[in-house]
């Protein structure tokens, strides 16, 4: 009978921990005094501060403390709530602040602490997001920066802006109320402008706040009761920032133009008299101020756009004819002037290039806005002569060419009569 073998004990042996498992205790406190102590001993000199800074990448955790990092970097200490910074009253000896830092560094040398910024973020590329958001937690703390602190923090802003150095999506924290109310978003964005326009153009700021999705809230850096179009210009074009001013009111346009033709699609589509229509769209037009030319396009594309065409050629022709003459009035309320006709005619043409199926329709569509009074004589001539596209030229040229004849032939005859 075999007897069963007890397997050998490990009693006595010590099992090791990962190095990766052991968590580090969070500790920003020596972090900061580290950092605090490094930037004070560079005395000031930038290029020394950027070599600390990439020399400590590879000792401190850059990774885990970044928020405190930034902070010193732009405040010169670690900030609490509000924007104050850290600090242990009980402890008076420690150094709390370094003097080395954007809130202390004079404006002539902010852009070359920029290139600070720029060389630590190059280096350690995983920093990104977070002086993003780091720097919209700051700006969220204005309130708590004196006026000088608040002048360096949108020219250095500007210079980041201008350099694409980060998304215009920090800018959010201005739209917050408390900053808003008390003029501290308008001063910032003043600033910050000048600086931005001083480093480069208008299309800069352009791409940058359309890309943010910010085009539209320039507006709300005004305090409610002062958020109107006419206020924001003014102020703008007074503190010489021209382009901006522009800006806000080619936004504004746009809006106008976006609301006009979405109340025209519904009057549409619900078959409201012609009549209304004409009387809806002169009165946004002077109300906002809208270019006779732009709304005629625009009224234009809002008809053609409401209804399903016919894939054939021969109906389709019919169909834009008995459709168009609906809104022939609206046509005619709008298009008032030459040039506004022109336009008119030169959208049609491109209209019927960029819509094959309408290719052989455009003579007909002419000749019935001719015979409707939309389009007068002289501008037809003048399109025909040297007021056309490019787009489809010699087709639309040659459609137009008996048409063209019978007018000019017309017009010799009644100078004829009246001679």
């Amino acid at each position: 009978m075999s007897q069963k073998v007890e397997k050998p004990s490990l009693s006595g042996h010590r099992l090791k921990t990962r190095k990766r498992d052991e968590k580090e205790k969070y500790d920003p406190s020596s972090f900061r005094d580290a950092i605090i102590q490094g930037l004070t001993d560079t005395g000031n000199d930038l290029d020394q501060v950027a070599k600390f800074l990439d020399l400590q990448g590879g000792k401190l955790d850059f990774r885990r403390y970044a928020d405190v990092l930034f902070d010193i970097l732009f405040a010169g200490g670690q900030l609490a709530p509000g924007g104050s910074i850290v600090e242990d009253p009980t402890d008076t000896e420690k150094l709390y602040r370094t003097e080395v830092c954007v809130f202390k560094t004079d404006d002539s040398k902010l852009k070359d602490f920029y290139e600070v910024f720029n060389k630590l973020l190059r280096r350690y590329k995983y920093l990104e997001r977070s002086f993003e958001d780091a720097l919209k937690k700051i700006l969220y703390f204005m309130k708590g920066f004196n006026d000088d602190e608040k002048r360096k923090l949108a020219i250095i802003t500007g210079i980041f802006l201008a350099n694409s150095f980060c998304s215009a999506k920090v800018l959010s924290s201005l739209f917050e109320e408390h900053l808003v109310k008390d003029g501290i978003s308008l001063d910032f964005a003043v600033m910050m402008f000048k600086t931005w326009l001083a480093e480069k153009d208008m299309n800069s700021i352009t791409t940058a706040f359309k890309k943010a999705q910010l085009e539209n809230k320039l507006l709300e850096l005004f305090p409610s009761n002062k958020r109107d179009q006419d206020t924001f210009v003014a102020h703008f074009k007074k503190v010489g920032l021209d382009p901006i001013a522009d800006f806000q009111e080619a936004q504004r346009n746009f809006q106008d133009k976006v609301e006009l033709k979405k109340h025209l699609s519904e009057m549409i589509k619900d078959d409201e008299p012609p009549k209304e229509m004409v009387a809806y769209v002169t009165e946004h037009m002077q109300k906002h101020n809208l270019k006779e030319q732009e709304v005629t396009i625009l009224v234009w594309s809002t008809i053609m756009a409401s209804v399903e065409w016919n894939k054939k050629d021969e109906l389709v022709a019919e169909q834009a004819i008995k459709h168009l003459k609906t809104y022939c009035p609206l046509l005619a309320a709008v298009a008032k002037s030459g040039k506004a006709e022109l336009s008119l005619l030169v959208k049609i043409q491109e209209y019927c290039y960029d819509n094959m199926n309408f290719m052989k329709s455009f003579q007909k569509i002419v000749f019935m806005l001719y015979k409707t009074e939309v389009l007068r004589e002289e501008v037809i001539l003048k399109w025909y002569k040297d007021g056309h596209s490019a787009k489809g030229k010699s087709v639309f040229l040659e459609q137009m060419k008996k048409f063209v004849e019978w007018l000019e032939n017309a017009s010799e005859e009644s100078e004829e009569d009246e001679d």
